[in-house]
């Protein structure tokens, strides 16, 4: 458990500048709510991981997992791997359809279907808390300025990406580690 400041708040929040960077302070507001809802979601056996999955499916059920993949705004191994689990715990199930044995399609079992109404009243419940204390022009406010700020990051990124720079994948990651691991062995 988290040591507690004076204001019975944890210590660290004691020490978070108001006037720090708004990236930091995004993260932090983020890492709150999901905190939130990780903490509620594990009280039914679903982690945080799959409720992004569960969100869509139970808007559209019977997607691709490459569809799937694309809504969620994952890799495909973080969605397989999620997938796999959440199979495992009976929340869907993967099919091919008939005539198709290429494409697998991810479909809600009834567990899954019933978590939808024990689930989204937590997200709710969070949502409600998190906006504690704040007016309707304060929240509409921080709406506004937080699509602003992921438009302008999505055009940034578009950019970016016309420029040739892009983000590189965990494989190539791992490739400039193993060569830099390598290249200070080599100078020992």
């Amino acid at each position: 458990m988290a040591s507690r400041g004076k204001s019975g708040l944890p210590a660290h929040w004691e020490a978070i500048d108001p006037n720090d960077r708004l990236a930091h302070l995004i993260r932090y507001a983020a890492r709150s709510l999901v905190r939130g809802l990780q903490i509620r979601l594990a009280e039914h056996n679903v982690l945080f991981g799959h409720w992004a999955f569960l969100r869509i499916l139970w808007e559209e059920d019977g997607l691709t997992q490459h569809a799937l993949n694309k809504k969620a705004g994952l890799m495909e191994p973080t969605t397989y791997s999620a997938l796999r689990a959440m199979e495992s715990l009976g929340y869907i199930e993967r099919k091919h359809l008939p005539g198709n044995k290429k494409n697998l399609h991810i479909f809600l079992t009834a567990a899954g279907r019933e978590l939808q109404d024990k689930l989204v009243p937590l997200a709710q419940e969070v949502n409600t808390i998190s906006t504690q204390g704040l007016s309707d022009d304060e929240i509409r406010a921080c709406r506004k300025v937080l699509l602003a700020i992921a438009s302008n990051m999505a055009h940034d990124e578009s950019r970016a990406e016309d420029a040739g720079r892009r983000l590189p994948s965990t494989r190539e990651l791992a490739s400039w580690i193993k060569e830099a691991e390598s290249l200070r062995a080599s100078e020992v």
